[in-house]
């Protein structure tokens, strides 16, 4: 009776090991990722948020409160890891984009640059790590940008800001987060987080008083009668209407567009549209991963792998008995 040679079983088990190690890191990436999916002057100053809403920036509905005076709609990111470790810091970052070739109007009505801001609300026990906790890589992606708390004791909460924007398109949160550990109120899980991030002055004051970001429009249907410019800066239009005149004032900043003897709509504009900035929010979610949890998937996955192999030499033992068998 013949029976598997030693060599040739060694040689058959490593292509089986090899073939059954990619099957079993598979298989524990597929398991692991399922598991992570993501569900992932009114200038740009974010802090000017807690007049308007003292004891949150997200309301009800989810909007958050920065977009009652950035009226405009432009887009806003953030990336973070999909799932992190306990008491471990990794980066949130924010990215705001826009044409660095774009001027805004300053409250005098001269040109300048935009200003970037932004209010993260990370999960509860989420925080901005430690100076001593921050990795020096970190620190040079994180140098100049000053983190606030949204409201004492919430630490969670954070905004930045004002910052120039042609440095801070992209800003990095240094997050530290929480242990379960240490604090029985934390659980492993997945948790929420909310962006919202603005780019250039915001056209309504926390007062409800609209800047000079704004297009202005007539208020009356006539003809215009006059565009008187201002010692202070901007113009006059005088609109000769069916039932007298009418008078509009135009801030400086805004250009006027119509011309003395042109007809006119009540809400018709006035000037241009001077606002480049705007308000965008993101949401997305990040995982509080338990260490016992992965190291129990890779005892599982490294089983079946052992089982496989053991299975799979046992097969063909039995076939080349019953081969050498037959022949016998």
């Amino acid at each position: 009776m013949r029976t598997l040679k030693p060599l040739a079983i060694v040689r058959f088990a490593k292509e089986i090991i090899a073939k059954s190690a990619v099957v079993a890191i598979a298989t524990v990436a597929i398991f692991f990722a399922s598991d992570l999916v993501i569900s992932q002057s009114a200038a740009a100053y974010p802090f000017w948020a807690q007049q308007t809403a003292p004891e949150t920036p997200r309301e009800a509905t989810g909007r958050i409160v920065c977009a009652n005076c950035h009226l405009a709609s432009k887009e806003a990111e953030v990336e973070i890891p999909q799932a992190v470790l306990p008491d471990s810091v990794f980066e949130a970052v924010v990215k705001i984009p826009y044409d660095l070739d774009s001027q805004q109007v300053l409250a005098d009505g001269s040109k300048g640059g935009l200003n970037v801001g932004a209010v993260l609300m990370l999960p509860e026990g989420f925080k901005i790590a430690p100076d001593d906790r921050i990795p020096e890589e970190m620190k040079e992606k994180t140098s100049g940008v000053y983190f606030q708390e949204y409201k004492e004791g919430d630490d969670n909460v954070v905004i930045v800001g004002p910052l120039p924007g042609d440095q801070h398109q992209e800003i990095t949160f240094p997050v530290l987060s929480p242990n379960p550990k240490t604090d029985k109120n934390i659980r492993f899980g997945k948790y929420a987080v909310h962006l919202g991030a603005n780019r250039g002055r915001g056209q309504v004051y926390p007062t409800g008083e609209p800047s000079n970001n704004n297009q202005i429009k007539a208020s009356a249907a006539g003809t215009i009668a006059a565009i008187t410019p201002q010692d202070g800066g901007g113009y006059e239009v005088t609109i000769n209407t069916a039932d007298g005149t009418a008078t509009d004032a135009i801030p400086a900043g805004p250009e006027p567009i119509v011309t003395e003897g042109q007809e006119i709509a009540a809400g018709e504009a006035l000037t241009n549209n001077p606002n480049v900035g705007g308000f965008g929010q993101m949401d997305t979610e990040v995982v509080l991963q338990s260490p016992a949890r992965i190291a129990g998937l890779m005892a599982f996955a490294g089983g079946i792998m052992i089982c496989q192999i053991l299975l799979v030499v046992k097969k063909k033992q039995v076939e080349t008995v019953q081969a050498a068998e037959m022949n016998f």
